[in-house]
């Protein structure tokens, strides 16, 4: 979609802003909708999301289709992403346990990054070869796919039992889980911790005009792009195995706050206008601190009751993605200004900033859920 919106217009902000549109939908309906993978079989949400999303982008894939319609369809696929990640991510826990969590969680997001890097990389190249309709109905087939897998391979499980005989609301539910989730101080820092990749997944809302920088060569734009999209999700992959293989829990705990300054710090270097390879490189160490969420992930699910999970995962993931999408919405404006790489490296100063203040609350407030993780690792 930003490779089509940028060849239609040739400008930063239309392009950024179209990407934005994959984040800002949690905001509107991300808290809500993710309620309701703790009322009801969070295997069944995840499959039903999958073949709807499978039916809108189809649509989306369609050639002619008025630019008004692909923004609203792009809306309603990243919507449905809310209540999808939130079963995923309180599936997880439940057949996992203990360590055998974080590693799991390393492995999955491992693979998630994999397919991101091949998928930006790939398909930079394949737009290039066959347009970006005929790649659409590629990545339509892709969710067809997921949902056989998860009908094939994930056994059936019932709703999550609840306390309560009662059916609460929905809005009920997502009060509740909100005053859960930012009623504790550990809590909170933590999902600060989630939404500060804001900061660092900027540059990826705005790499095609950043690769317009790179090349004098229009038909090379849409690959050089892909490669830049690629670089944070093959340093994530590397870090993930790295934090996931070697680090101990409780150390992965005490090193939160540097990594989490690693996802921002190389980004400042961009302000010097490096080329290419140095950009690769910079977005690669980036991606390499990412590692931390994996910690932070953990943290998260040792505090929160199974009962909330997906709900208290929801409201995260949801302010995680509005994060990134205003982050990359601002981004693009600014770039129109002061151009791609100046935007990328004062991206990277502010979440640094940010980053260290987040250290040191941690500090203060993790020596329990270390401990924590020390008993479970000793059982």
């Amino acid at each position: 979609m930003s490779v089509l919106v940028f060849q239609r217009t040739e400008s930063p902000l239309a392009t950024a802003a179209v990407y934005a549109l994959t984040y800002l939908p949690p905001i509107i309906g991300g808290p809500l909708l993710s309620a309701l993978a703790d009322r009801h079989a969070r295997r069944h949400i995840m499959i039903l999301c999958d073949l709807l999303r499978a039916l809108l982008v189809a649509l989306m894939a369609i050639p002619g289709t008025p630019f008004p319609a692909l923004c609203a369809l792009v809306f309603c696929v990243v919507l449905l992403s809310a209540p999808f990640s939130a079963a995923r991510a309180a599936l997880l826990p439940e057949i996992l346990e203990g360590d055998r969590y974080v590693v799991g969680s390393a492995l999955q997001n491992m693979t998630n990054q994999g397919a991101q890097m091949l998928g930006f990389a790939v398909g930079g190249a394949l737009i290039m070869g066959m347009g970006p309709y005929r790649a659409l109905a590629l990545d339509a087939a892709t969710y067809l796919a997921s949902a056989l897998i998860l009908v094939s391979g994930v056994r059936r499980r019932p709703a999550p039992a609840r306390d309560d005989t009662a059916s609460p609301s929905m809005w009920t539910m997502t009060r509740a889980g909100t005053k859960l989730v930012f009623g504790d101080g550990r809590l909170r820092t933590l999902v600060m911790f989630a939404w500060l990749c804001g900061f660092y997944v900027l540059p990826e809302g705005i790499a095609t005009p950043y690769a317009a920088t790179l090349t004098d060569d229009p038909q090379r734009i849409s690959f050089i792009a892909g490669l830049l999209m690629a670089a944070m999700p093959t340093g994530t992959v590397v870090g993930a195995f790295l934090f996931g293989r070697y680090v101990t829990p409780s150390r992965r705990l005490r090193l939160m706050g540097w990594l989490a300054m690693l996802t921002c710090a190389p980004l400042v270097a961009c302000a010097v206008r490096p080329p290419l390879v140095v950009v690769l490189v910079l977005w690669f160490l980036s991606g390499v601190g990412g590692a931390y969420q994996l910690a932070a992930n953990a943290a998260f699910v040792q505090c929160i009751p199974a009962e909330r999970r997906a709900l208290a995962f929801g409201l995260v993931h949801s302010g995680l993605l509005a994060s990134q999408g205003i982050g990359i919405l601002v981004g693009g404006a600014a770039a129109d200004r002061l151009g791609p790489e100046t935007v990328v490296a004062l991206a990277g100063a502010a979440g640094l900033l940010l980053a260290a203040a987040l250290a040191v609350l941690w500090v203060r407030s993790r020596q329990e859920i270390i401990e924590m993780a020390r008993m479970e690792t000793s059982a």
